[in-house]
């Protein structure tokens, strides 16, 4: 059975998206770049580039010499992550409309955690 189209947006809707095929690589970034940006740990999922169709004013930032982070320009949503050497793009896990089905695989970048708090749900962790 073919996993259904994901949808998701922004929290004004000005920005939204549709992914077409499966999301993979589940994860939790706790680099000090997403922990700025979201207000804590980063959740996301990748799919392929060519199967993410978005719609809206996305904002780009480089937040480094190889990767843009995308967000709605007008109410700040972090939605999109993307190294710009590969064919893939992270989406927000929170950004997702619905139930997703989906379970955390990893926890990354443990490193650059903030001290205010553990990782204790037993999900592996990469320094």
């Amino acid at each position: 059975m073919a996993e259904p189209v994901r949808t998701g947006g922004c929290l004004c809707g000005g920005v939204t998206y549709r992914v077409a095929e499966p999301l993979s690589s589940v994860s939790a970034c706790h680099c000090s770049q997403c922990r700025r940006q979201s207000g804590h740990v980063w959740a996301s999922a990748q799919a392929p580039l060519a199967a993410v169709e978005i719609s809206g004013p996305v904002r780009w930032y480089a937040a480094s010499e190889g990767a843009r982070r995308g967000f709605c320009p007008d109410c700040g949503s972090f939605l999109f992550w993307r190294a710009l050497d590969e064919e893939t793009i992270s989406v927000s896990l929170g950004s997702l409309d619905g139930a997703t089905g989906l379970r955390l695989e990893k926890h990354i970048f443990c490193g650059g955690k903030g001290d205010y708090y553990e990782i204790a749900d037993g999900v592996p962790q990469e320094p």
